[in-house]
């Protein structure tokens, strides 16, 4: 299909992006009177029970003691019963009040969990977050959902829309990019929207590590079964670690300069993690980032064992640097060798719990409407963008890659697992791998 060409403007026109301080933080409407629910017992559903989900339950039930969880939506029924035994473990009965008919299993599952409560958690492969989080907000739902918000271009403009009707509706969305929600990176972040180290002209972002899990075939699975247990390896459900995991290095970026890239370039490839068993994805990505503002963005992950590990934020401003990395640290410093700030973060409060502490309190009405569906969206974007360009092998611009068509995700309403899934294994087991010089970005 011909691409429908989208300008830059017109993008941050629509879809309102970086206006009105949407990327200095997590964003802040006025209050409603649809946040007020101070004594109300609120009723919780996780829809996607990996760890994950069950991590952001523990949260939400300690964010808050009037919330009970009260159902659960998984593909897999056995997803949903590890992780309600695990929760058994950290809450009784009373904060976890789940009936077996509660426990809904199967595609399209979801939208029973969500019609169940007040709050939602949107924990799924991210292939599925733009369908689950437009059925939530559509049903009047407040909501956590886990990063990326997508996996393809289709899905974001789809995010995009619902994040329109979450506003009008007056309800709550924090999406899991809690490096927002950290205390040295907010702290860091007002040093330099101060001015501390000038305008930020280049930076370095970094997740190199080992990899992820891989879990065996099984004679008695169907395809579309063995993809979902193994979403990670799969373009449609994870969108490839440069987006389900470097997306948080890449958004830190976004946040720091204060907008998004308008163009990418760069090189990646399956060097080491490249067998059946690893479906079709990258091992290894590296994306420069054009900024408007002249800056340039070298972005590095890395899913390679044996290798230099990194998982941190490194820029250069006019006048010093600034260096963000594991273990609460953060550093600006001159360019003479001053040291400008040194964060000491060893009582700062955990960012995952903080997510969900500030979320039940802004739908409690103790503060501001919180809504981080734009920067999320446009640091999916960034991601994928980044993505396309290390699939390809060209320089492509947002206004290209946004006006394309790309869409690799069915409606989940449709699957079954004994449906054919978007990709599948040649006959002898190889799936499609992108190939730099060949494969198009649309």
């Amino acid at each position: 299909m011909k691409p429908k060409k989208i300008s830059r403007r017109h993008f941050v026109k629509e879809s309102s992006l970086i206006t009105g301080g949407i990327l200095l933080g997590p964003s802040v409407l006025a209050a409603s009177p649809a946040s007020i629910r101070a004594e109300k017992n609120l009723k919780l559903a996780v829809v996607g029970c990996g760890g994950r989900g069950t991590g952001a339950v523990v949260q939400a039930l300690k964010a808050d003691d009037k919330v009970k969880l009260v159902a659960m939506a998984d593909a897999f029924e056995d997803q949903i019963e590890n992780s309600f035994e695990n929760l058994t473990k950290v809450f009784d009965s009373s904060r976890i009040p789940v009936k077996p008919k509660h426990k809904f299993v199967g595609f399209g599952s979801y939208k029973k969990a969500i019609d169940e409560a007040d709050v939602v958690i949107l924990t799924t492969p991210p292939g599925f977050r733009p369908q689950h989080f437009e059925y939530a907000i559509q049903q009047g739902k407040h909501v956590f959902m886990e990063k990326p918000v997508a996996t393809d271009i289709t899905g974001i403009k789809k995010v995009l829309q619902t994040a329109k009707l979450a506003k009008e509706k007056k309800l709550n969305v924090v999406v899991g990019l809690q490096r927002r929600y950290q205390a040295e990176y907010i702290e860091l972040k007002k040093r330099i929207t101060n001015g501390d180290i000038g305008r930020i002209v280049s930076g370095q972002v970094y997740w190199n590590g080992a990899g992820v899990w891989v879990r065996p075939r099984k004679e008695t699975m169907t395809e579309m079964e063995y993809q979902m247990r193994n979403w990670y390896y799969f373009n449609w459900l994870c969108g490839d670690h440069i987006l389900e995991q470097h997306i948080h290095n890449i958004d830190v970026a976004n946040w720091f300069i204060g907008e998004h890239p308008i163009k990418a370039q760069g090189m990646g490839g399956r060097q080491v993690r490249n067998g059946k068993d690893h479906g079709q994805i990258f091992d290894h990505h590296f994306v420069e980032f054009t900024y408007p503002s002249g800056a340039v963005i070298s972005s590095q992950c890395r899913h390679q064992p044996g290798c230099f590990s990194r998982v941190s934020e490194a820029f250069q401003g006019t006048s010093g640097t600034s260096y963000t990395g594991g273990g609460n640290s953060a550093v600006l410093k001159s360019y003479a060798g001053q040291t400008l700030y040194n964060h000491n973060g060893e009582n700062d409060k955990n960012p995952y719990q903080v997510e969900h502490d500030e979320l039940f309190a802004a739908i409690r009405n103790k503060r501001a409407i919180i809504n981080d569906t734009d920067y999320a969206a446009e640091s999916t974007m960034a991601a994928i963008l980044g993505r396309m360009a290390t699939y390809s092998g060209k320089e492509i611009t947002w206004d290209a890659a946004m006006a394309c068509n790309l869409e690799l995700v069915p409606d989940e309403d449709l699957l079954e697992f004994s449906s054919i899934p978007p990709v599948v294994p040649n006959e002898q087991g190889d799936y499609p791998i992108p190939v730099p010089g060949q494969t198009k970005y649309y």
